[in-house]
């Protein structure tokens, strides 16, 4: 049986669009090993750094959380890092859509997302199941290896000048040194009266009390991306 035009064109869109995304996986990929490479790095750099100018208990840790995440303890500051597996594409009115480089080839603007959060430590030390964690960073990385990030406070290539720099190593260490500084000087705040001013005796009395109260460095405070 002849192949309808729109068949040909099913065949063609399938083979297109798994071959762009299997390559930006690929790429993007490739870019997460080396940042867990950055991050073991840096984590002994700084350990030795620190060594005997602060008190044993404080840590200065990597881990690796499996294939697609990864971990840093600064102190009282956990960052984790976390590779999507899937590829994306941006909404119409992202601001990328005025970058020359996208606009010219629609196939740009296909990338995989690398994230960062911000937990503070304690609530995995303690299963704080219900503490909160803070987006504070992301990694964009197209078919070409180019990328831009965006961040709280934090952004090294913006949007603007997306397609004007590939990832590197070097680009790593400054991004991911970008979000230790903001993360280590994002204090925790004390919650707003009102949202702490009642309590349940199960919420103190049970075995689980330790994930009753909710912990977050904003907790009762507006966290807004104004600096995205």
């Amino acid at each position: 049986m002849d192949k309808s035009p729109l068949r040909e064109k099913i065949l063609a869109t399938i083979i297109n669009k798994s071959t762009l995304k299997q390559h930006i996986f690929d790429n993007t990929f490739a870019s997460f090993n080396e940042l867990k490479d950055v991050l073991f790095e840096i984590a002994s750099e700084l350990d030795d750094d620190l060594d005997g100018k602060l008190d044993k208990r404080v840590r200065i840790e990597y881990r690796d959380r499996g294939k697609f995440e990864a971990q840093l303890q600064v102190a009282s500051d956990l960052l984790i890092f976390r590779m999507h597996t899937d590829v994306f594409e941006f909404d119409s009115k992202n601001v990328v859509w005025q970058n020359e480089y996208v606009q010219s080839e629609r196939d740009n603007a296909y990338c995989g997302v690398i994230d960062i959060y911000n937990f503070l430590s304690d609530s995995f030390k303690f299963n704080r199941n219900a503490d909160e964690g803070y987006l504070i960073g992301r990694i964009f990385n197209n078919r070409e290896k180019c990328y831009y990030d965006e961040g709280k406070r934090q952004a090294l290539v913006r949007a603007a000048n997306f397609g004007q720099e590939k990832i590197t190593r070097e680009a790593l260490v400054s991004i991911m040194e970008a979000a230790i500084h903001y993360a280590i000087n994002f204090d925790l705040l004390v919650p707003s009266y009102e949202d702490n001013n009642r309590v349940t005796v199960d919420q103190f009395n049970t075995k689980m009390d330790n994930s009753k109260f909710t912990t977050g460095k904003r907790l009762g405070y507006e966290f807004n991306v104004d600096d995205i």
